[in-house]
């Protein structure tokens, strides 16, 4: 019971974050995934590290993995540990690249009132 409404208030905060007036939009949170993974990668972006990175990479590899620590057959608990990891997954994706979004717009924002006409 605990870990449902814990799942839900997860969602529930997600939903509120990507709906949020001003706040960069769904899709444009899901195409900036890639330019995210980049810039970690290449140490241009600061706001996330390295190890969540390999940690959010962890979660897709324990979705898609035919091995799980709580097995499928055993019905309630096994497929709500992989969906626990999913919605998880997704908060922290969505909510990590609505703060590229942000930064890349500051960035951008700051070369543009920087430059002289």
């Amino acid at each position: 019971m605990m870990a449902k409404s814990a799942r839900a208030a997860a969602a529930w905060r997600t939903y509120r974050e990507v709906t949020k007036p001003g706040s960069p939009a769904l899709m444009t949170r899901v195409r900036a995934i890639p330019r995210l993974v980049r810039a970690v990668m290449r140490g241009e972006y600061a706001g996330m590290g390295k190890g969540k990175l390999a940690l959010l990479g962890l979660g897709v590899v324990y979705i898609l993995s035919p091995i799980d620590v709580v097995p499928d057959f055993l019905m309630l608990i096994g497929v709500a540990d992989d969906f626990g990891v999913f919605l998880w997954l997704i908060a922290s994706l969505l909510g990590e690249s609505g703060r590229y979004v942000e930064h890349e717009r500051a960035v951008i924002q700051g070369r543009v009132e920087g430059q002289t006409p």
